[in-house]
């Protein structure tokens, strides 16, 4: 759970750091092709290729293509549509994707999943509620499928995982996620790109700077491992825990509005639905594993 919170807490910022100097200024495929080369270069020098087989290749760049390079290109567009607010306020089915996928993947039903992660999206809800009209439906859509590249992601690396040799470092063979990502992104750039919104200023590179070598690179690799240490119900309750972080952030740093009743009921939810699954699990006398 400790890689889940400090990585929640690392990408905090990512919302706002793109809504406030990205968006609408700097071509979003290029922005997610410069973050996805930086991540890829930091882990490109643990790569040990002879440590899995050919399929267990493929499966991570598989998963590394939808997870990062194809939520990003569905994540940056939505920038393009909605603000910062309403991006976190549609992110909030994630924690539902999740645990169906699991369930899916596992050839089960776990209702008891379903309703710790419906609780979630009722305190997300109760954050970031107001009101939006068809306009937004778009957008809407758009998160959507950024929400579901991401879910599909951390759950399958959840099970890859478990086929794994144990002895494996994690940290060896994960450039292959983001060598899957890179190689969809690099074709998405050269088909949909624009070269003439190219980044223009210091702070614009040091912005994509971070998100790829900090925020992609560390946060991805410690995300998914975070992933396969916890229960599906834990891992989308915290998914959701993004929706209170970068609310936060977005209040202390651009002093957006923001309803602190709100916000305190909503995080209370959100902290009852990790509480209320963390007793069903230790009452099952289940450990937490990662097909748990």
């Amino acid at each position: 759970m400790g890689y889940l919170v400090g990585v929640t807490a690392l990408w905090a910022f990512s919302f706002s750091l793109i809504g406030a100097y990205l968006s609408g200024q700097v071509d979003s495929y290029f922005a997610v092709l410069v973050r996805i080369v930086l991540a890829t270069l930091v882990f490109l020098p643990f790569l040990k290729p002879r440590l899995l087989a050919n399929r267990h290749k493929l499966a991570l760049m598989a998963i590394g293509a939808v997870q990062l390079g194809l939520m990003y290109i569905f994540f940056y567009q939505s920038f393009l549509l909605l603000s910062v607010p309403e991006v976190l306020l549609f992110t909030i089915f994630t924690p539902l994707y999740v645990t169906l996928i699991d369930d899916a993947l596992a050839g089960r039903f776990t209702p008891f999943y379903l309703l710790s992660a419906l609780l979630a999206v009722i305190g997300a809800a109760v954050i970031r509620y107001q009101g939006v009209d068809s306009g937004f439906w778009v957008g809407f859509l758009v998160v959507q499928g950024a929400n579901l590249c991401f879910a599909l992601g951390q759950v399958a690396y959840r099970h890859l995982a478990v086929r794994l040799e144990n002895e494996v470092p994690q940290y060896s063979i994960f450039g292959w996620f983001y060598l899957g990502a890179l190689a969809l992104v690099v074709v998405a750039f050269a088909l949909f790109g624009n070269p003439a919104k190219l980044p223009t200023t210091g702070l614009q590179w040091g912005v994509l700077a971070w998100l790829g070598l900090v925020a992609s690179g560390l946060g991805y690799f410690l995300w998914n491992k975070g992933a396969t240490r916890v229960d599906a119900g834990a891992l989308a309750i915290m998914n959701n825990a993004l929706v209170p972080a970068g609310l936060l952030v977005n209040l202390a740093l651009w002093n957006r509005d923001a309803d602190l009743l709100r916000l305190a009921l909503g995080g209370a939810i959100l902290v009852a639905s990790l509480a209320i699954n963390e007793w069903w699990v230790r009452r099952r006398r289940l450990p937490v594993s990662p097909l748990a």
